[in-house]
């Protein structure tokens, strides 16, 4: 039996390589001015208006527990599709579409002080590096 391909749309935070499944992702955006969110989690970085739509900036920095980048040229908006859910994820720079065999994957490691690792799906590793797996399920948690 063959191994499954997936479609990653990868992106940089420091100089790691990320990873989030290309059938959730609707557009990469440049960044833009956004509007802050009162009484939102620090992670939210406000909202955007989008061709008309209300949309919700994660800061994956903040969401990952990394320090704090300035906004630059390079920095993204991963707009995302999930259950339904519609929101941003801001990134310090967008990088390409890659293919994943499933038998290329392992599970991420297992490590109690490894803060960020919930929300880690998986280790991707191609001719690119090693690729960080997101879990949407998690990164979306309240």
């Amino acid at each position: 039996m063959g191994s499954k391909n997936n479609m990653y749309v990868t992106f940089k935070i420091e100089k790691e390589y990320y990873g989030i499944i290309i059938d959730n992702v609707i557009a990469i955006e440049k960044m833009q001015s956004r509007t802050r969110i009162p009484n939102s989690a620090d992670y939210i970085d406000g909202v955007i208006n989008l061709r008309g739509e209300v949309i919700a900036l994660i800061n994956l920095r903040k969401r990952l527990n990394m320090d704090p980048r300035d906004i630059d040229n390079d920095t993204r908006i991963i707009i995302i599709n999930y259950n339904d859910i519609k929101a941003g994820i801001i990134v310090d720079s967008s990088s390409e579409v890659i293919e994943i065999n499933d038998d290329k994957i392992d599970n991420p490691p297992v490590s109690d002080e490894n803060e960020g690792l919930e929300y880690v799906k998986g280790i991707g590793k191609s001719d690119h590096g090693i690729i960080t797996l997101l879990d949407l399920d998690r990164l979306f948690e309240q």
